[in-house]
């Protein structure tokens, strides 16, 4: 018996329309750098996706224009969220292709939803090579890609009602939006209000350190979307200490739950010193840094200034899952890049552009294995897990242990299937936790300093799938596998 389904594809269909032709808006921003450079044949590939994909868009938009898009159910929201990163991605990735900057679509799409999940996983060996106007798009791809283009929509398309909010939940998982503004187009409006600000302060204070206005745009997307591309083959090895506190302090800002920047410009600072995420966010990269810089310090010719940014910026850009480096840290003793590979599990707070399993997890799950031990004590009591005072219910610590074990099953089947495809057992483990986690340099062959230009196809196209898995947390993507998702 076949399976019916009350999905409505057309409604799906027509949003995908909308959104590809926003992308190509952003796209052809791109094209005014090459313009600008006289990058003729650039400019000409970009041009030419530009308009593949906006008569795309509004072929899908035009064949579907009739359908009710203002009632968006929770099974279009998963539907349109995937199928909408899958298809920028797909176009996103035709300036490169038609540029031949990267002539295999298959490194081309890699390279372009390595962008959009901001992962920062790059196939790209001479960056400093590369178009400045590809450079841009690059970089613009991270920036979409943080505060998330379904949040974007939202914001410029409030004619989509109450049927947004399950676009919203689906993209950005943990958020909740009635924090910043029961009207979830507000909501929109008011995170890319913020993100812009960010984004600008961070442009503005890396140009006083003496870098051009176009590496500025790009390093600032590239941190306040948490993804890590460069201008530079060596990342952010060859700047100056003060561009380098400036990148570590606002990838500590991206983060950060944006409810809590929200917060900071209403004046309420003592909400955010009392958030306990936040503080254990703080903490965890304080720790780590203190014993990274330590045993740099001791074990080195550096000095401790040094040695105590070199930690602080690894731990904050993993943490974060930025993925910039200011160090090769596979050069430190085993002990340390084995704490910086246990803090790619780690992940920013939840609401924030970084990806990761979360901070809120990690506590709320450290604070139910402590309570355990005072339920077998105290069989008959009844102990709730609270955070910042509030009793978090148990249906969410079981959502929270499912997506912790279907996290940790996706990289003990990732590294599998890549150690099968022929990386060796350090890089495979290496690239999934990178890339399930958004991270962006790994461990092995896809290490800090390396790139994923040697992965072969076919697990180029599986660290693709774990991108988005990641980006999407999971639960997001899986449901469009299961066939119950698909019965009425």
């Amino acid at each position: 018996m076949a399976v019916k389904s009350d999905i409505n594809i057309r409604m799906i269909s027509k949003f995908t329309g909308i959104l590809l032709m926003i992308l190509t808006f952003f796209m052809a921003i791109s094209a005014i750098w090459s313009w600008y450079y006289k990058e003729t044949e650039a400019l000409r590939a970009i041009l030419m996706a530009s308009g593949i994909t906006f008569f795309s868009g509004l072929a899908l938009f035009l064949i579907t224009r009739k359908s009710d898009h203002r009632n968006i159910g929770k099974k279009e929201g998963y539907f349109i969220v995937t199928l909408t990163w899958l298809s920028i991605s797909a176009f996103g990735a035709l300036p490169f292709y038609l540029y031949h900057t990267i002539p295999s679509y298959t490194d081309a799409f890699f390279e372009t939803i390595s962008g959009f999940t901001t992962t920062g996983a790059t196939v790209i060996i001479d960056i400093e090579g590369v178009s400045k106007g590809l450079l841009f798009w690059r970089s613009m791809t991270h920036w979409l890609g943080g505060m998330g283009i379904i949040v974007l929509t939202l914001a410029i398309l409030p004619v989509l009602g109450v049927g947004g909010m399950q676009l919203f939940v689906a993209e950005a998982p943990g958020t909740t939006p009635s924090r910043l503004h029961p009207r979830i187009a507000e909501t929109a409006k008011r995170l890319w209000g913020i993100y812009f600000m960010l984004t600008a302060a961070q442009t503005i204070l890396l140009m006083l350190g003496d870098m051009s206005l176009f590496d500025a745009l790009n390093h600032a997307f590239s941190t306040m979307g948490t993804g890590g591309f460069s201008t530079k083959n060596n990342s952010a090895i060859g700047f100056s200490p003060y561009i380098q506190y400036v990148l570590i302090f606002f990838m500590i800002m991206a983060g950060t739950n944006f409810s809590l920047h929200y917060f900071v410009l209403k004046g309420q600072l003592g909400k955010v010193l009392k958030n306990e995420e936040f503080r254990f966010y703080l903490s965890i990269m304080g720790i780590f840094t203190l014993v990274i810089a330590s045993v740099i310090f001791l074990s080195s010719q550096f000095g401790f200034e040094k040695a105590f940014r070199d930690s602080l910026f690894q731990v904050v850009s993993i943490v974060t899952t930025t993925g910039f480096v200011s160090a090769d840290y596979l050069q430190w003793e085993g002990s340390l890049w084995f704490l910086i590979f246990l803090l790619m599990f780690a992940g920013g707070c939840i609401g924030s552009t970084g990806g990761g399993i979360k901070m809120i997890r990690h506590l709320v799950l450290l604070k139910n294995v402590r309570l355990e031990f005072k339920r077998l004590i105290h069989p008959m009591a009844v102990i709730p897990v609270r955070v910042n005072g509030k009793t978090i219910p148990t249906e969410i610590i079981h959502n929270f242990l499912a997506f912790f074990m279907i996290y940790m099953l996706a990289i003990a089947v990732g590294s599998a299937v890549m150690a099968i495809i022929g990386l060796d057992f350090m890089s495979a483990v290496g690239a999934t936790v990178a890339t399930l986690g958004n991270v962006g340099p790994g461990i092995g062959s896809v290490g800090s300093i390396y790139n994923y230009a040697h992965v072969p196809y076919a697990g180029k196209w599986v660290l693709s799938f774990l991108m988005l898995l990641g980006r999407l947390e999971l639960f997001t993507v899986l449901l469009l596998l299961s066939p119950s998702f698909y019965k009425k």
